[in-house]
């Protein structure tokens, strides 16, 4: 099912200030050199609930990054909603997600290369499904 123009409108406002707030908290905690990217933003059709995928930079950090925004959920949903209070009435519920698509592409970029033959070592692309 496709997403109407208003869940297309409340991820992209969701999206943008995501992209601030976990900015500014990254650099808050004293992580210099990290660079965190909102993707992509779904909203569910009720507009309760509103999954966020998240890039990051350098990719060996990503998974205790997400587990600490994940922790810290509650925080980001607060902050978030005192810069969309003019725009949202209700602020939906955030769940994380990291999105590996770059590095996904990165092994295909190798493997069309010929560096990593996943013929030969079928492993080296793990088996993707769709969000």
């Amino acid at each position: 099912m496709e997403e109407s123009q208003r869940q297309k409108k409340i991820g992209s406002v969701l999206q943008r200030d995501l992209v601030d707030v976990l900015q500014k908290a990254a650099t808050q905690g004293g992580l210099q050199g990290i660079l965190i990217s909102v993707t992509k933003v779904k909203v569910t059709v009720d507009l309760s609930v509103a999954k966020v995928y998240l890039s990051i930079f350098p990719n060996d950090k990503g998974k205790e990054l997400i587990q600490g925004i994940k922790s810290n959920a509650p925080l980001i949903k607060h902050e978030l909603a005192q810069r969309t209070k003019n725009q949202l009435r209700r602020m939906p519920e955030l769940q994380f997600y990291l999105d590996d698509s770059l590095e996904y592409i990165d092994k295909i970029d190798k493997s069309l290369k010929g560096e990593e033959n996943p013929l030969k070592k079928p492993d080296l692309l793990d088996k993707r499904k769709k969000s």
